[in-house]
């Protein structure tokens, strides 16, 4: 909105005018035709003067830094909610302006401060984590060139302990491209209709000897075979591998893990069950945190980089859906999401 002078000029003009006719009134030898002209005269030299003031003195730069305000605001911040001031009073609605776009610039200082703390406190987490595995490597390396490298027995003990640390070095800086991918957008959902069952089962063959050797039974839970969602094959393998080696991970020995599928209307909901450690109330909200651990020494000596269920959240959320957990501390966690369901085609059988 831009403000006009004319309104105001004439106001002044009036009130001007007003008062002269009211002076030359108490005057006995003035006549009424004289208070007429005079008040004619009065209102049109009031009305230039005031006009010629406001509009060369003032208004026309408060005109100016509004226009200016206003550009700015709808370059940046589209969503300001305006406020409206009178006409006759253009500062107050600059105040105002002004207001909302330092309030604005704050919130964006605020958050880049956020950012900024983040990114500081995920540098730091990423070296801690880096260190682990290469001091690891370095230290069997360097005794082996120390001379143990002689003693057969010893050479192959710390060669086969050198190349697990790597091993473990090379899938974290995996799991950080694969983070860094999906959030800067670099990779990209293939969506088709998939079978989620057959999915899974492909899955548990990855930790048949993991689940053998800690006597953890892994089980499908579903009313038929065919669970057809509409989904990326690769990411949600991720996501499901993700969440059944934190199951089997974190399972007493002898346990479970149970994944079961619910089949509504229109979604398939996946959960992924394990009746081991289970998660602390307060941990619960922050576990898909990059790097977050409950307990990071166990943590780390059972293996993992600290980045699975963030790739979970971020997969997810390339699916438009989420992750949610719910445990009982001693007694297991439950992780449940949902995807669509895949459309019917003819000759699928029933899904």
């Amino acid at each position: 909105m831009v403000y006009s002078s004319r309104v105001l000029a004439l106001l002044l003009a009036l009130c001007i005018s007003v008062i002269t006719t009211l002076f030359l009134s108490l005057l006995d030898s003035v006549e009424f035709v004289e208070l007429v002209v005079g008040f004619g005269i009065s209102f049109a030299v009031g009305y230039l003067l005031t006009f010629l003031v406001l509009e060369f003195l003032i208004f026309r730069e408060i005109n100016k830094i509004y226009k200016l305000m206003s550009k700015l605001k709808k370059k940046e911040f589209s969503n300001i909610n305006k406020q409206k001031s009178g006409a006759l009073n253009p500062l107050k609605a600059i105040n105002e302006e002004i207001f909302s776009f330092a309030d604005l610039k704050q919130k964006e200082i605020d958050e880049l401060k956020k950012l900024e703390a983040f990114r500081k406190e995920f540098i730091a987490d990423v070296s801690h984590e880096l260190k682990t595995p290469i001091f690891a490597a370095q230290g069997f390396v360097h005794t082996l060139l120390d001379g143990a490298v002689n003693d057969k027995t010893v050479r192959n003990k710390f060669l086969k302990k050198a190349a697990k640390s790597l091993d473990g070095l090379d899938v974290l800086v995996q799991d950080l491209l694969t983070l860094s991918h999906i959030e800067t957008g670099q990779i990209k959902m293939h969506f088709e209709k998939i079978n989620l069952y057959a999915l899974t089962e492909e899955v548990f063959e990855q930790f048949e000897n993991r689940s053998d050797r800690k006597e953890v039974n892994l089980r499908i839970e579903s009313p038929q075979r065919k669970v057809n969602v509409y989904a990326d094959w690769q990411r949600i393998s991720q996501v499901m591998t993700n969440l059944i080696s934190n199951a089997v991970k974190h399972s007493h020995p002898g346990g479970e893990v149970l994944v079961s599928f619910e089949i509504t209307k229109k979604n398939v909901i996946a959960r992924v069950r394990d009746f081991g450690e289970g998660i602390p109330p307060e941990h619960i909200h922050r576990i898909f945190e990059r790097f977050y651990r409950v307990d990071k020494s166990r943590s780390r000596e059972k293996g993992g980089t600290g980045l699975g269920l963030a790739i979970v959240k971020h997969i997810l959320d390339g699916h438009n859906t989420k992750a949610e957990v719910e445990s009982t501390f001693g007694k297991g966690s439950v992780f449940t999401f949902k995807l669509p369901r895949g459309k019917h085609e003819k000759g699928d059988g029933p899904e």
